[in-house]
């Protein structure tokens, strides 16, 4: 088996305010979007997000458990720290809840946290490591 991720796909409970957030929000273009059941965006090389209405995802998958915040984050990784200042900007403009301002971190990175309309939540990441220029785009 290859070493990689294709899809991460998140249940959402309100498709059409995860479409305001992403869509008018923070100006990213669905791949695939099929009102009422998923919102797919490409997000990497070879890599999609997959925003999934919350009933549909329950009728393939199963029900849903969590309460609370999920113990997942996904992160957006930058060159510099004022671009990390910027997203942080961006997503508060589009009425991202809770924002945190990003802080320099012991083991050396700038990090913020935004949470997206059903909570989960955004890392903004600069990382000056070697893990860090690996994720960035080219």
């Amino acid at each position: 088996m290859d070493q990689r991720i294709s899809f991460v796909t998140l249940a959402v409970t309100d498709l059409d305010a995860t479409r305001r957030f992403y869509v008018d929000g923070l100006g990213w273009h669905p791949e695939l979007d099929v009102p009422g059941e998923v919102l797919m965006f490409r997000t990497g090389e070879h890599l999609v997000l997959s925003l999934w209405d919350r009933d549909h995802f329950a009728e393939e998958v199963g029900e849903p458990t969590m309460t609370g915040i999920a113990p997942i984050t996904l992160a957006h990784n930058l060159a510099t720290k004022e671009e990390v200042d910027g997203v942080l900007a961006l997503a508060r403009e589009a009425g991202a809840d809770p924002v945190s301002d990003a802080v320099q971190r012991d083991w050396g990175g700038y990090t913020g946290y935004f949470g997206d309309p059903d909570g989960y939540r955004w890392e903004v990441a600069y990382n000056p490591g070697d893990i860090g220029r690996l994720v960035l785009p080219d």
